[in-house]
Protein backbone atom coordinates (compact mmCIF):
# COMPACT_ATOMS: atom_id res chain seq x y z
CA UNK A 1 0.00 0.00 0.00
CA UNK A 2 1.68 3.06 -1.51
CA UNK A 3 -0.82 5.70 -2.67
CA UNK A 4 1.52 8.76 -2.16
CA UNK A 5 -0.71 10.20 0.69
CA UNK A 6 1.82 10.62 3.44
CA UNK A 7 -0.76 10.99 6.00
CA UNK A 8 -1.75 7.85 5.37
CA UNK A 9 1.75 6.46 4.87
CA UNK A 10 2.98 8.19 8.32
CA UNK A 11 0.72 6.05 10.32
CA UNK A 12 -1.36 3.08 8.22
CA UNK A 13 -4.64 1.87 9.61
CA UNK A 14 -4.82 -0.22 11.95
CA UNK A 15 -6.52 -2.71 9.41
CA UNK A 16 -3.68 -2.42 6.99
CA UNK A 17 -0.97 -3.30 9.44
CA UNK A 18 -3.77 -5.96 10.67
CA UNK A 19 -3.10 -7.55 6.66
CA UNK A 20 0.27 -7.09 7.22
CA UNK A 21 0.78 -9.25 10.27
CA UNK A 22 -1.31 -11.81 9.57
CA UNK A 23 0.65 -12.01 5.95
CA UNK A 24 3.91 -11.60 8.17
CA UNK A 25 2.35 -14.86 10.54
CA UNK A 26 1.85 -16.95 7.43
CA UNK A 27 5.06 -16.16 5.82
CA UNK A 28 7.93 -17.29 8.78
CA UNK A 29 5.71 -20.21 9.32
CA UNK A 30 6.06 -21.28 5.87
CA UNK A 31 9.90 -19.78 5.57
CA UNK A 32 10.50 -22.50 8.69
CA UNK A 33 8.80 -25.32 7.05
CA UNK A 34 10.94 -25.16 3.13
CA UNK A 35 13.78 -23.80 4.16
CA UNK A 36 14.78 -24.22 8.26
CA UNK A 37 13.50 -27.48 9.38
CA UNK A 38 14.84 -29.37 6.34
CA UNK A 39 17.69 -28.05 7.61
CA UNK A 40 17.93 -28.70 11.18
CA UNK A 41 20.69 -31.19 12.33
CA UNK A 42 22.23 -31.49 8.92
CA UNK A 43 23.91 -28.41 9.32
CA UNK A 44 26.99 -29.59 11.04
CA UNK A 45 28.90 -26.17 10.73
CA UNK A 46 28.66 -22.34 9.89
CA UNK A 47 30.91 -19.65 8.51
CA UNK A 48 32.63 -16.81 11.18
CA UNK A 49 31.51 -13.26 10.18
CA UNK A 50 33.28 -10.03 10.90
CA UNK A 51 31.64 -9.71 14.08
CA UNK A 52 32.31 -13.42 14.94
CA UNK A 53 29.04 -14.32 14.95
CA UNK A 54 28.10 -17.28 12.60
CA UNK A 55 26.06 -17.87 9.57
CA UNK A 56 24.66 -21.26 8.28
CA UNK A 57 23.34 -22.15 5.18
CA UNK A 58 19.97 -21.97 6.41
CA UNK A 59 20.11 -18.48 7.35
CA UNK A 60 21.31 -17.37 3.27
CA UNK A 61 18.61 -19.39 2.05
CA UNK A 62 15.70 -18.46 4.62
CA UNK A 63 16.99 -14.61 4.14
CA UNK A 64 16.45 -15.06 0.47
CA UNK A 65 12.84 -16.64 0.49
CA UNK A 66 12.00 -13.58 2.72
CA UNK A 67 13.15 -10.77 0.61
CA UNK A 68 11.76 -11.92 -2.28
CA UNK A 69 8.30 -12.76 -0.25
CA UNK A 70 8.53 -9.38 1.80
CA UNK A 71 7.88 -7.16 -1.28
CA UNK A 72 4.80 -9.24 -2.17
CA UNK A 73 3.00 -8.08 1.42
CA UNK A 74 4.67 -4.54 1.58
CA UNK A 75 7.10 -2.58 -0.69
CA UNK A 76 9.57 -0.93 0.89
CA UNK A 77 13.71 -1.35 1.99
CA UNK A 78 14.81 -4.63 4.04
CA UNK A 79 17.42 -4.62 6.16
CA UNK A 80 18.49 -8.44 7.04
CA UNK A 81 20.71 -9.64 9.17
CA UNK A 82 23.52 -11.27 6.76
CA UNK A 83 23.28 -8.41 4.15
CA UNK A 84 27.14 -7.04 4.08
CA UNK A 85 27.06 -4.17 6.42
CA UNK A 86 27.27 -1.30 3.87
CA UNK A 87 23.91 -2.43 2.86
CA UNK A 88 22.40 -2.90 5.82
CA UNK A 89 22.98 0.71 7.10
CA UNK A 90 22.44 2.23 3.43
CA UNK A 91 18.80 0.41 4.07
CA UNK A 92 18.67 1.44 7.28
CA UNK A 93 19.02 4.87 5.79
CA UNK A 94 16.60 5.14 3.53
CA UNK A 95 14.00 3.52 5.35
CA UNK A 96 13.95 5.86 8.30
CA UNK A 97 13.44 8.99 6.53
CA UNK A 98 10.94 7.42 4.04
CA UNK A 99 7.86 7.20 4.43
CA UNK A 100 7.14 3.49 3.70
CA UNK A 101 8.91 2.46 6.57
CA UNK A 102 11.48 -0.55 7.05
CA UNK A 103 10.98 -4.36 7.40
CA UNK A 104 13.83 -5.66 10.04
CA UNK A 105 14.74 -9.70 9.62
CA UNK A 106 16.36 -11.84 11.44
CA UNK A 107 15.98 -15.49 9.07
CA UNK A 108 17.74 -17.71 12.24
CA UNK A 109 18.26 -16.13 15.22
CA UNK A 110 20.01 -18.19 17.49
CA UNK A 111 22.33 -19.88 15.10
CA UNK A 112 24.79 -21.04 17.33
CA UNK A 113 21.81 -23.22 18.33
CA UNK A 114 20.74 -24.08 15.36
CA UNK A 115 24.05 -25.40 13.99
CA UNK A 116 24.52 -27.59 17.54
CA UNK A 117 21.31 -28.94 17.46
CA UNK A 118 19.97 -27.04 20.13
CA UNK A 119 15.75 -26.25 19.64
CA UNK A 120 16.01 -22.76 20.60
CA UNK A 121 16.15 -20.28 17.68
CA UNK A 122 13.64 -18.22 15.81
CA UNK A 123 12.61 -16.27 12.61
CA UNK A 124 12.08 -12.55 13.33
CA UNK A 125 10.60 -10.08 11.45
CA UNK A 126 9.89 -6.40 12.06
CA UNK A 127 7.70 -3.60 9.98
CA UNK A 128 9.64 -0.29 11.07
CA UNK A 129 8.40 2.96 10.78
CA UNK A 130 9.68 6.94 11.88
CA UNK A 131 12.52 3.94 13.63
CA UNK A 132 9.73 2.93 15.49
CA UNK A 133 8.27 -0.71 15.14
CA UNK A 134 4.84 -0.72 14.81
CA UNK A 135 4.63 -4.62 13.77
CA UNK A 136 6.52 -7.70 15.09
CA UNK A 137 6.58 -11.60 14.54
CA UNK A 138 8.67 -14.33 16.06
CA UNK A 139 8.66 -18.13 15.46
CA UNK A 140 10.22 -20.88 17.53
CA UNK A 141 9.33 -23.21 14.49
CA UNK A 142 10.66 -26.54 16.85
CA UNK A 143 7.76 -25.47 19.68
CA UNK A 144 5.66 -24.01 17.15
CA UNK A 145 5.14 -20.86 19.63
CA UNK A 146 4.46 -17.81 17.44
CA UNK A 147 5.08 -14.69 19.39
CA UNK A 148 3.62 -11.43 17.66
CA UNK A 149 2.01 -7.73 18.17
CA UNK A 150 1.05 -4.36 16.39
CA UNK A 151 1.46 -1.59 18.20
CA UNK A 152 -1.40 -0.76 20.01
CA UNK A 153 -3.01 -3.88 20.18
CA UNK A 154 -1.44 -6.33 22.69
CA UNK A 155 1.17 -9.17 22.09
CA UNK A 156 -0.08 -12.50 21.67
CA UNK A 157 1.41 -16.35 21.55
CA UNK A 158 -0.31 -18.57 19.51
CA UNK A 159 -3.46 -16.45 19.85
CA UNK A 160 -3.15 -15.96 23.93
CA UNK A 161 -2.38 -12.72 25.29
CA UNK A 162 0.56 -11.76 26.96
CA UNK A 163 1.91 -12.54 29.48
CA UNK A 164 0.88 -15.51 30.05
CA UNK A 165 0.93 -15.63 34.08
CA UNK A 166 1.86 -12.77 36.55
CA UNK A 167 5.09 -12.00 37.77
CA UNK A 168 6.78 -11.08 40.76
CA UNK A 169 7.12 -7.48 42.02
CA UNK A 170 10.36 -9.03 44.23
CA UNK A 171 13.41 -8.51 42.90
CA UNK A 172 14.83 -11.10 45.49
CA UNK A 173 12.43 -13.83 44.10
CA UNK A 174 12.45 -13.05 40.02
CA UNK A 175 14.19 -15.08 37.20
CA UNK A 176 16.16 -12.86 35.57
CA UNK A 177 17.54 -13.60 31.40
CA UNK A 178 21.03 -12.34 31.50
CA UNK A 179 23.30 -12.49 28.72
CA UNK A 180 27.01 -11.29 29.71
CA UNK A 181 28.34 -10.47 25.88
CA UNK A 182 29.31 -6.60 26.10
CA UNK A 183 28.17 -6.21 29.44
CA UNK A 184 30.99 -4.08 31.41
CA UNK A 185 33.24 -6.46 33.64
CA UNK A 186 32.53 -4.44 37.03
CA UNK A 187 28.53 -5.13 36.36
CA UNK A 188 29.29 -8.78 35.07
CA UNK A 189 31.29 -9.70 38.17
CA UNK A 190 28.19 -8.43 40.47
CA UNK A 191 25.88 -10.61 38.77
CA UNK A 192 27.99 -13.68 38.83
CA UNK A 193 28.56 -12.85 42.59
CA UNK A 194 26.15 -11.24 44.15
CA UNK A 195 22.62 -10.96 41.89
CA UNK A 196 19.87 -9.13 43.14
CA UNK A 197 17.66 -12.21 41.66
CA UNK A 198 16.56 -15.22 42.30
CA UNK A 199 18.52 -17.13 39.25
CA UNK A 200 19.62 -16.61 36.35
CA UNK A 201 19.01 -17.97 32.74
CA UNK A 202 20.57 -17.33 29.11
CA UNK A 203 18.67 -19.41 26.33
CA UNK A 204 21.18 -18.72 23.21
CA UNK A 205 18.43 -16.26 21.38
CA UNK A 206 17.81 -12.40 21.87
CA UNK A 207 14.46 -12.50 20.19
CA UNK A 208 13.23 -15.89 22.01
CA UNK A 209 14.67 -14.02 25.52
CA UNK A 210 12.14 -10.65 24.58
CA UNK A 211 9.30 -12.90 23.80
CA UNK A 212 9.43 -15.29 27.23
CA UNK A 213 10.04 -12.00 28.95
CA UNK A 214 6.57 -10.58 27.64
CA UNK A 215 4.75 -14.08 28.60
CA UNK A 216 6.40 -14.21 32.08
CA UNK A 217 8.93 -17.17 31.72
CA UNK A 218 11.29 -14.34 32.59
CA UNK A 219 11.13 -11.14 34.63
CA UNK A 220 13.91 -9.46 34.20
CA UNK A 221 16.15 -9.15 31.40
CA UNK A 222 20.01 -7.69 30.58
CA UNK A 223 22.11 -7.88 27.64
CA UNK A 224 25.25 -5.77 27.05
CA UNK A 225 24.19 -4.43 23.52
CA UNK A 226 21.95 -5.71 20.87
CA UNK A 227 21.77 -5.58 16.55
CA UNK A 228 18.74 -3.37 15.14
CA UNK A 229 17.08 -7.65 14.25
CA UNK A 230 18.12 -8.74 17.59
CA UNK A 231 15.63 -6.37 19.52
CA UNK A 232 13.53 -4.74 16.74
CA UNK A 233 10.46 -7.07 17.30
CA UNK A 234 11.07 -8.16 20.56
CA UNK A 235 11.28 -4.31 21.97
CA UNK A 236 7.66 -4.38 20.59
CA UNK A 237 6.50 -7.74 21.63
CA UNK A 238 7.37 -6.63 25.10
CA UNK A 239 6.21 -3.39 25.24
CA UNK A 240 2.50 -4.36 24.25
CA UNK A 241 2.63 -7.19 26.61
CA UNK A 242 3.05 -4.04 29.44
CA UNK A 243 6.82 -4.68 30.00
CA UNK A 244 9.63 -1.56 30.55
CA UNK A 245 12.80 -1.11 29.27
CA UNK A 246 15.80 1.32 29.00
CA UNK A 247 19.51 1.15 28.19
CA UNK A 248 22.65 1.50 30.37
CA UNK A 249 22.73 5.13 29.52
CA UNK A 250 18.81 6.56 28.64
CA UNK A 251 15.93 6.00 30.04
CA UNK A 252 14.61 6.21 26.24
CA UNK A 253 15.19 2.97 25.20
CA UNK A 254 15.74 4.18 21.23
CA UNK A 255 17.72 7.36 22.04
CA UNK A 256 20.77 5.00 22.39
CA UNK A 257 23.01 3.26 19.63
CA UNK A 258 21.25 1.72 16.94
CA UNK A 259 23.31 -0.87 16.20
CA UNK A 260 24.71 -1.68 19.05
CA UNK A 261 21.95 -0.94 22.02
CA UNK A 262 21.87 -2.12 25.04
CA UNK A 263 18.64 -3.65 27.23
CA UNK A 264 17.73 -3.42 30.88
CA UNK A 265 14.14 -4.77 31.36
CA UNK A 266 11.54 -6.21 33.40
CA UNK A 267 7.46 -7.13 32.89
CA UNK A 268 6.41 -5.82 36.62
CA UNK A 269 7.22 -1.93 36.79
CA UNK A 270 8.50 -2.31 40.34
CA UNK A 271 11.19 -5.04 39.39
CA UNK A 272 11.90 -2.52 36.33
CA UNK A 273 12.71 0.35 38.76
CA UNK A 274 14.70 -1.80 41.27
CA UNK A 275 16.86 -3.82 38.40
CA UNK A 276 17.22 -0.43 36.01
CA UNK A 277 18.89 1.26 39.71
CA UNK A 278 20.68 -1.78 41.01
CA UNK A 279 22.39 -2.35 37.20
CA UNK A 280 23.30 1.18 36.94
CA UNK A 281 24.90 1.91 40.20
CA UNK A 282 26.82 -1.30 39.40
CA UNK A 283 28.32 -0.79 36.24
Amino acid sequence: MRDGDSAVAATLADSELKRMLDAVVALVREVAQREIIPRFLRVSHGQRKDDGSLCSEADLAAQYFLLERLADIYRCPIIGEEMPTALQQASWQEGSSDESGLWCIDPIDGTTNFINGLPCFAVSIAWMHARRTRLAVTYNPITDEMFYAREGNGAYLNGRRLPLREVTADIGRAVGGVDFKRIPKPLADRIAVAPPFYSQRNFGSSTLDWCNLAAGRLDLYLHGGQMLWDYAAGSLILREAGGQMCTLAYDDYAADDVWRRPVIAALNPVVFAAWRDWVRQSR
